[in-house]
């Protein structure tokens, strides 16, 4: 049987063609075919290879939804939170994902529905990061119904929302002050952005619970939604937007298995001197 190996590089940068030349060929010397996007569609693919930043792995889980291929990504990019590895270990990638020396990890994500005011017929969406409410006019804020679990819960003017999975608290949802959540963790977060309100903290619920942003009638802007900044659902006045936990997962390849707090450490570079582990001093 072929095994065939999906690469998606980052589309601009020459650094990331040329890694991908070089893992086709490390590909084709242990007897896997290398693929390009265009012959996806083709049969199974046993892995997607990402050369590229977080963006890049967004960008081949969209490409890839609904096979349930492990994404691996090489990281090209400033941060690259979803990165397995840096570009310097390719042939190592390659060597291992021929003895399938790794293990699967599943992260949740979020199916997004939007339901406009004017029409009977539902939008849906989904989302590994997060679902970003946003308003549609730069001088205007929106006016927003929270609700959780079909209760109300808070209702104020703000510049948006963002409604995360644990994998997207380190990115939209940290940069607008919520916290960050270790991928085990099964839960959802809700962030509001710039709200006028004396009560409008960032909230973690538990992963069966529903949350829902209405944009009220009442407000001075439409309002946009964005599903990992890639997908845009529209959303007027009057709109209900509800996010639940996504019936899919998305699927990581991981051939390092050090906790995330190394990761958290490595990426912000956060200084730990003077840790000790709790032991004491000689």
């Amino acid at each position: 049987m072929t095994r065939r190996v999906f690469i998606l590089t980052h589309p601009t940068r020459p650094a990331a063609v040329h890694a991908a030349e070089q893992v086709a060929k490390e590909l084709r010397k242990r007897g896997m075919t290398p693929i390009g996007e265009d012959e996806i569609d083709d049969g199974e693919i046993e892995l997607t290879i990402v050369l590229g930043g977080d963006g890049t792995i967004l960008r081949a889980a969209e490409l890839t939804r609904g096979r349930g291929t492990p994404l691996v990504g090489i990281n090209l990019g400033h941060v690259g939170f979803l990165a397995e590895s840096e570009v310097d270990r390719v042939a190592d990638v390659v060597r291992r994902a021929a003895e399938r020396d790794y293990v699967v990890e599943e992260r949740m994500t979020l199916d997004v529905t939007v339901q406009r005011l004017d029409s009977d017929t539902a939008e849906h969406g989904w989302a590994i990061n997060e679902a970003s409410v946003e308003k549609g006019q730069r001088e205007r804020m929106i006016e927003v119904a929270i609700g959780i679990d079909g209760h109300g819960f808070s209702t104020f003017g703000c510049d948006g929302v963002v409604l995360a999975t644990p994998t997207g608290s380190t990115a939209y949802a940290f940069s607008a002050g919520g916290p960050v959540v270790w991928p085990d963790v099964e839960a959802m977060l809700l962030v509001p952005i710039s709200a006028h309100a004396l009560f409008a903290r960032p909230m973690v619920v538990g992963p069966s619970s529903r949350m829902a942003v209405e944009i009220l009638s009442r407000s001075y802007s439409a309002a946009v939604v964005w599903c990992d900044g890639r997908r845009r659902l529209d959303a007027p006045p009057g709109s209900h937007i509800e996010v639940v936990r996504g019936a899919e997962p998305v699927r990581l390849a991981r051939f390092n298995l050090a906790p995330f707090t190394d990761r958290l450490v490595g990426k912000f570079n956060l200084p730990v001197s003077g840790w000790r582990g709790g032991r004491e001093t000689p």
